[in-house]
């Protein structure tokens, strides 16, 4: 059943001193520099939970959002059941709505990533515990559940795969064949080691790095899992221009896969096949944690992989704080080429990087530190955007936020040369006075 939403969501524009970004989803901005200046703030949602997961720019020179709602009032028209539901939105460049739709069944289900697809469409991922209404074959707790839409926002099938634990979907991307890799964790322990088309004679446990490939029409390919006995979160994957894949996240794991672990949870960074096979893997740390989120292509055929970091040994050499915003950039080989930390005494995490058209990257998550390289802070966690140089050297830094929890997940570079960061905040006061409930989805437009 598909859900539409027909009321035009409210946009409220301030002007406060701001943020920025870039897209990496293959639309070519203008050369045109960002002011680091915000023009809008707005606010989406209902009286209870919901949230901007990702955004993409969009060939038309729009974008689209992702993530979830548990809202059956205020912006949300179309739902009658308080249990999440996908939610995608469609903007046009002037930020006018053409259109927004929930997904699901009856149970929880939510959407964490969004991609724009060769044929004009999108396509999301994300887990599901429905069985029910748009949701067919639920196998258990949480499945990966993917959605192909058309670029109205119809679907156009749906694909559920999982066993009888918990299976999360986090990522996706289309192939170079116009086919898709999945990809999230598997409870290894609970499928039984049917998870991977291959013969398992070692003993993986708990959660795995899972992907799946499909064909162009859904239809699976192949799957693998890869890990430990520990738990090894799969958060982000890029195709290489081998036709293999890097696949980033974290892991706590020192077995089977996993070789050299530093101690604690570490950057792990897989590069498999276009079978799956596996090449090689490498993990990033010290001695205590760190957990990797996102990966983007650099201009020169490199990569950067952002996450936060705890450890002030092994591969980091400059902690600010409890936890820092950490940038690794690495070659086709996984070799570390730089790194750097960015944040102040407190707390301070990344969660999406993207590559500027004009040279450096864009960063955004969050900050609950008011020193060194983080400004300001208007209580506990706020968006916080960062510019830095192609080597790292942070340019400019903003922290935009109110007295509760606020946070930053996507980051898009429009054609037009703006930037649109998409999150999440419960606050209602300072730079987000307009809550509609008890969290709402954000949109930080930039020009």
């Amino acid at each position: 059943m598909v859900k539409i939403i027909n009321t035009v969501l409210c946009c409220s524009l301030f002007f406060i001193l701001g943020c920025k970004s870039d897209d990496d989803a293959g639309v070519t901005p203008p050369t045109t520099q960002i002011t680091n200046t915000v023009t809008s703030i707005s606010n989406y949602g209902g009286s209870r939970n919901d949230a901007y997961t990702a955004v993409v720019a969009t060939n038309d020179g729009g974008y689209i959002v992702t993530g979830y709602t548990q809202s059956i009032d205020g912006d949300i028209t179309d739902k009658t059941v308080e249990e999440f539901d996908y939610w995608a939105v469609k903007y046009a460049a002037d930020d006018t709505l053409q259109w927004s739709k929930t997904y699901g069944g009856s149970q929880d289900d939510r959407a964490s990533q969004i991609i724009q697809t060769t044929d004009g469409g999108y396509a999301l991922i994300g887990y599901s515990k429905s069985n029910d209404l748009d949701v067919i074959g639920n196998q258990g707790q949480k499945d990966f559940w993917m959605l192909k839409i058309d670029a109205s926002g119809s679907i156009s099938w749906q694909k559920d795969f999982g066993f009888s634990g918990n299976d999360k979907g986090i990522t996706l991307i289309q192939t170079t064949d116009d086919g898709y890799l999945l990809g999230g964790i598997i409870d290894v322990t609970a499928s039984g080691g049917l998870g991977t088309d291959k013969n398992l004679q070692i003993n993986h446990a708990g959660g795995d790095y899972w992907v799946i490939k499909l064909d162009a029409s859904g239809i699976k390919q192949w799957r693998k899992f890869y890990g430990g006995g520990q738990t090894d979160t799969l958060n982000d994957m890029i195709q290489t221009p081998d036709g293999g894949f890097l696949l980033i996240g974290d892991s706590d794991s020192t077995d089977v896969d996993v070789n050299n672990n530093n101690g604690g949870y570490d950057f792990w960074v897989v590069k498999i096949s276009n079978t799956g096979t596996l090449i090689w893997e490498k993990s990033y740390g010290g001695s205590e944690i760190e957990k990797g989120y996102h990966i983007t292509k650099t201009n020169d055929n490199n990569y950067i992989v952002v996450g936060d970091a705890r450890s002030t040994d092994g591969d980091l050499t400059n902690s600010k704080g409890n936890a820092d915003v950490w940038v690794l950039k690495i070659n086709d080989a996984g070799n570390i080429i730089w790194q750097k930390n960015y944040g102040g005494t407190s707390f301070d995490s990344a969660r999406s990087v993207i590559t500027d058209t004009n040279g450096g990257f864009f960063i955004t998550g969050s900050s609950r530190s008011l020193n060194i390289d983080a400004s300001s802070n208007k209580g506990q966690n706020d968006v916080w955007i960062l510019k830095i140089a192609e080597n790292g050297n942070l340019k400019w830094q903003k922290s935009l936020g109110g007295s509760q929890i606020d946070f930053g997940y996507g980051i898009a570079q429009l054609q037009d040369g703006s930037i649109v960061v998409a999150g999440d905040t419960t606050s209602d006061d300072f730079d987000f006075p307009n809550n509609k409930g008890f969290k709402d989805a954000l949109i930080i437009k930039i020009n």
